[in-house]
């Protein structure tokens, strides 16, 4: 039974009404983020909660451990739309860490199509094997393993077509890497935004395993 949502519903438009009478006037109107939030699936990492937004402040694509694999068609979309139409500003690729999504990636089993889906997980904890094999094994290396993956991420989208035509155009748009904590609630920046081609080659250029 979901009627209950449906009550929770109600009470959320009611109250949003209450505080701000035309919010819903003006959200028909309007869809203008300046942020596109790539994130994970996991119902503990809501997007708009986490930073404060409302809704039309932020636009939003969700897949199992936060992957931007540039042969799926529709985090492409997603992206083309951010940038071509809505002229987002900035590109938020967010990890957390507990990822359940990097631990299957990793742990050794078998477990149907979802392995196809985390393979580059295991290709990231492969180019790092030797910093991860230096942490204790469990959660530390796992915690490791999601920001790296959240590194690597953040490279797939500068690397897309889309963001260098923006670049190129002279458009104002950076990518960034955090990590979330469902311990505290609080994210981390990554120190790996990317605002240009040239960023993008020197980025490329230092992550890559030695």
């Amino acid at each position: 039974m979901v009627k209950h949502l449906i009550g929770k519903n109600r009470a959320w438009s009611a109250a949003k009404t209450r505080v701000d009478p035309d919010f819903f006037r003006r959200l028909v109107n309007q869809q203008t983020p300046e942020y596109l939030w790539i994130g994970c699936s996991d119902s503990r990492v809501p997007a708009n909660e986490i930073v404060d937004l409302d809704p039309g402040e932020l636009f939003v694509h969700r897949n199992v451990a936060n992957l931007a694999p540039p042969q799926d068609a529709n985090y492409l979309s997603v992206l083309q739309y951010a940038i071509e139409v809505l002229k987002v500003k900035h590109v938020i690729v967010v990890g957390h860490y507990g990822c359940g999504g990097v631990a299957t990636a990793v742990d050794g089993r078998r477990h149907g199509l979802i392995d196809h889906w985390l393979h580059p997980i295991r290709e990231t904890a492969a180019e790092h094997k030797a910093e991860l094999e230096a942490l204790s094994e469990g959660t530390d290396r796992l915690n490791r393993l999601c920001e790296l993956n959240v590194m690597r991420q953040v490279r797939n989208v500068a690397a897309d077509v889309f963001v260098h035509e923006a670049w190129g155009e002279g458009r104002e748009l950076a990518i960034h890497g955090w990590v979330y904590s469902l311990n505290n609630g609080l994210v981390t920046d990554l120190d790996c935004t990317i605002t240009s081609v040239e960023e993008y080659e020197s980025f490329l250029a230092a992550s890559l395993p030695r």
